[in-house]
């Protein structure tokens, strides 16, 4: 099933050529130093650092609380999976500035590698798309990759994007683990700074 070449540090920038316009909520992890790499751990993002499963659900009440900002979420299959059933409110609730990307390597990076269900069986985009997210995508070669920020231009939200990597370290960042602050800071950029 996997057929993925891309590294994983190398396709947020491709996908979001422009991070200073988006809010991010990133998950745990890899997904989480990939967005902090992309954005310098900058003020437009917000880690769930330990809330594993929380970031789609999080990143949706950002949605609809800031519906003049575009939000993307960044998250992994692993934690995709511990709280699938937020694919079906996001759909439901249907916010258009809202776009998810799922970093899946198809494994559980912070665990000790285990195989993971995308691996297998799995398959996030139909789940997706099943759930009622129309606008998804599947980017597995460089030639998605090219064609990805077009889509998140171009396709009406809510948006998902399931990115197949390879297997590799995520992006080498420290970010801040001081939550209080960072979550002060995110506000402040949500409430003082334009959408884009």
């Amino acid at each position: 099933m996997r057929q993925a070449t891309l590294d994983r540090r190398d396709v947020l920038a491709r996908i979001f050529p422009n991070p200073e316009r988006y809010l991010f909520i990133s998950g745990l992890a890899g997904p989480a130093r990939d967005t902090a790499g992309l954005t310098n751990d900058g003020a437009n993002t917000f880690t769930m650092a330990g809330a594993m499963g929380a970031a789609t659900t999080v990143g949706l009440g950002v949605a609809l609380s800031a519906p003049d900002r575009k939000v993307a979420v960044v998250t992994g299959d692993g934690e995709l999976l511990m709280n699938i059933g937020s694919l079906v409110t996001v759909a439901s609730m249907a916010p258009p500035n809202l776009t998810i990307v799922c970093i899946d390597n198809g494994c559980h990076g912070e665990t000790g590698g285990q195989t993971g269900h995308t691996s297998r069986t799995a398959n996030l985009e139909q789940i997706a798309r099943g759930a009622g997210i129309a606008s998804s995508s599947v980017v597995e070669t460089e030639a998605d990759l090219d064609k990805a920020a077009a889509f998140l231009e171009e396709m009406p939200g809510p948006r998902f994007i399931q990115v197949r990597v390879t297997d590799g370290p995520p992006t080498s960042y420290k970010r801040n683990f001081n939550m209080a602050e960072c979550r002060i800071r995110f506000r402040t950029a949500a409430l003082n700074t334009a959408g884009g």
